[in-house]
């Protein structure tokens, strides 16, 4: 198994175990997601010395820890599981350490480097015109185009934002919608 280069951080020690059934990295754990100074510091001295890769739950908390790092670290990297990846077999909350290593494994693949200061290439009017914001369908198809963008879901006010800060094409975009549209 290959060794992945950057730190992948996660929200606990459940999601280490998962990650090193999937492959050979070192995890940092947030132990949640009131992050301490002293772990922006760790991961602020991980991101000069190897890279770091943010790998959250999809859920509210995993969106907070990933914009706390992502506002306090610049150029992380990351990685997102859907969220029909991260559903436990029995009741409970969403997360990696219920993912499958294939599942993670695919994640990892196609991890998006952070650019805050992008030019905007997607304008809120793309997402009306896409029916992705104000429609009676719009959740679902933001959902399906997250997915397919492998962005983390995001609602309609965000998506905007999401698709800049990780540089999305208008062609990457536009293809994109086009997928919805066969379904």
């Amino acid at each position: 198994m290959k060794k992945i280069k950057e730190v992948i951080v996660v929200e606990g020690k459940d999601d280490t175990v998962r990650i090193k059934k999937a492959v050979n990295a070192d995890t940092l754990e947030t132990r949640g997601s009131a992050i301490s100074e002293e772990t922006i510091a760790q991961i602020r001295r991980l991101q000069e010395q190897r890279g770091v890769i943010v790998f959250t739950d999809p859920d509210f908390s995993g969106e907070k820890i990933r914009k706390t790092i992502s506002a306090e670290v610049p150029n992380v990297k990351h990685a997102f599981l859907a969220r029909r990846d991260a559903v436990p077999s029995k009741k409970g909350s969403l997360g990696v350490e219920h993912a499958t290593p294939e599942a993670i494994r695919a994640a990892l693949s196609k991890v998006y480097p952070e650019t805050a200061d992008a030019p905007l290439q997607i304008t809120r009017e793309d997402l009306l015109d896409a029916d992705l914001i104000a429609g009676t369908h719009a959740k679902q198809r933001r959902e399906e185009l997250c997915e397919l963008l492998n962005i983390g879901y995001v609602n309609g006010k965000q998506l905007v934002k999401r698709l800049q800060l990780f540089q999305i094409s208008r062609d990457t975009f536009f293809d994109a919608v086009a997928k919805l549209d066969i379904k």
